[in-house]
């Protein structure tokens, strides 16, 4: 019954969370055998839309139905009983990291399994399977998923989502960690998924020209609402998707803002670390000046911000802010030193996701809020609420818990509370990663302010045109070296990526 056309649908759904509508009477509905794009700016009800077929948000009002008949999912473990998988965007909250890839894929099994006894060769029989059956040769699983590549762990949830019962594969910003390649290879899999077994995939992504080249129909929701479901033509454009996302006019390229550029502000000279990923990079940025730091996924863009942060071991050259020589052993010392990073894993590494929007806000500059050992809440909630307003942050309150916010406004929380501590380098790592078009030109606007004000801005991506659009001059990055740096006015996409595939004549014996 490979082609049997099963329908998941939604009747007049609905969530209200502290202050905020977050779904608003949905009426969705997709079938197997159907490759669908769920789009809309960040905060309008998309993720948690898939919660509810997930089982992740069981307080919603109105029906669920399979194939017209209504159906109770309350608990993950029913959403999986009716066929329904969904791959998180944060891949490292949904593994285990000090267990093995095998143990990861076959989580479930081993849960359910009855009896004190473990047939591990079994167990790694059947990952290998689960993993073949996605064309995936190069993940052992024996390996520790601590060890994997962001891609990889993509790969690896994947691979336990459909190896049991699933009719309806949700994926949430699945490509965000991939390269083109690993992209390109995620979608042989999907269509795979769909010509040969008949699976619905939802497909959730702000990277619209991959859900025009994938997706075969796109829903748009704005504000908890569903707005519109429209066929993908050879016509569509992203601009109209966005149009519709925003619910108002829009322009696609955003303007660099012209500022006066002063000395080198900071520098690294020969700088290696971070257990060989980071190899002899020398670069400067002035004052006033944003500086990208360009190569694909894996070229040691983020190991370079992380080693001169603190997070990773320096162990060679030398980094100067200011003519002066720093001496960073962690992020504390960094920070000390007026350097901030907005890390690329904002959920991980950025915010901490169990407090609120006013603690997040001042947590990196908390002595400016601080009397003897004592925090001056009033003036906590008098940042909070700037920086709410400055930067457009979708919460109800500055109370509400990070975690409950969209991953766009969560990265505002980032960048705030970074503002707040007022750095001289601003270091930002895939900055964008999961962010909409809307949230994404806030973010460019912020930039440019912190340009405006004097401060050195390094800004780490693997969009080649957020690069043109924002930076003055590019650093290329592959395998860990520099290998180009190029002036942003007098380069283009290919001479970015031809410099970002190879050492170039940078590669040594």
């Amino acid at each position: 019954m490979a082609d049997e056309k099963i329908t998941l649908s939604t009747e007049h759904v609905s969530i209200e969370f502290p202050g905020v509508k977050a779904l608003d009477d949905i009426n969705f509905e997709v079938s197997t055998g159907e490759i669908r794009a769920l789009v809309g700016a960040n905060g309008a009800g998309k993720s948690t839309l898939m919660k509810v077929f997930a089982g992740a948000n069981p307080g919603y009002t109105g029906q669920v139905l399979l194939n017209g008949k209504p159906i109770e999912i309350r608990t993950p473990v029913e959403a999986k009983k009716f066929g329904i998988q969904i791959v998180y965007q944060e891949v490292d909250t949904a593994l285990v990291p000090t267990m093995t890839v095998a143990e990861n894929i076959m989580m479930n099994d081993m849960v359910m399994q009855k009896g004190n006894r473990m047939n591990w060769g079994a167990t790694r029989s059947e990952a290998k399977k689960a993993l073949a059956r996605l064309n995936i040769n190069n993940i052992n699983v024996n390996t520790l998923v601590q060890n994997l590549s962001l891609a990889q762990k993509q790969m690896v949830l994947i691979a336990r989502a459909i190896r049991v019962n699933c009719n309806f594969l949700i994926l949430d910003e699945p490509t965000a960690p991939l390269s083109a390649t690993e992209t390109e290879e995620l979608f042989k899999i999907v269509k795979r998924l769909r010509e040969t077994e008949n699976i619905a995939i939802i497909f959730i992504s702000h990277r619209l020209d991959e859900v025009l080249e994938i997706c075969e129909k796109y829903t748009v929701m704005r504000n908890g609402k569903l707005v519109d479901t429209t066929p993908i033509t050879k016509e569509t454009t992203t601009k109209e998707v966005v149009e519709k996302m925003l619910g108002r006019s829009f322009d696609e390229n955003f303007p660099k803002e012209k500022c006066p550029i002063g000395d080198v502000m900071f520098e690294t000279q020969h700088l290696s670390g971070a257990d060989g990923r980071v190899t002899d990079v020398s670069i400067n940025v002035r004052s006033g000046e944003i500086v990208g730091i360009a190569g694909l996924v894996g070229a040691g863009k983020s190991e370079l911000c992380k080693t001169i942060f603190g997070a990773y071991r320096k162990t060679g050259g030398k980094v100067f802010l200011n003519g002066q020589e720093l001496k960073i052993k962690n992020p504390s010392d960094a920070v000390r030193q007026r350097i901030a990073l907005v890390p690329e894993e904002r959920r991980k590494e950025g915010v901490l996701v169990n407090e609120t929007v006013s603690f997040n806000l001042s947590a990196a500059s908390l002595g400016r809020f601080c009397k003897a050992s004592f925090i001056n809440k009033p003036k906590v909630s008098e940042n909070a609420r700037k920086y709410v307003k400055s930067l457009e942050i979708a919460t109800p309150t500055i109370n509400q818990l990070v975690k409950n916010l969209s991953g766009g406004n969560q990265q505002k929380v980032v960048v705030g509370k970074w503002l707040s501590a007022d750095c001289d380098l601003y270091i930002f790592d895939e900055p964008t990663k999961g962010v909409d078009v809307g949230a994404k030109q806030d973010i460019f606007r912020l930039i440019n302010e912190i340009a405006k004000e004097g401060k050195a801005v390094i800004y780490a991506s693997c969009e080649n045109s957020e690069l043109l659009s924002l930076t003055d001059r590019i650093y290329c990055m592959y395998s860990g070296r520099i290998t180009a740096e190029l002036k942003t006015e007098e380069t283009n996409e290919g001479e970015i990526m031809n410099h970002s595939v190879s050492l170039g004549d940078k590669e040594t014996a």
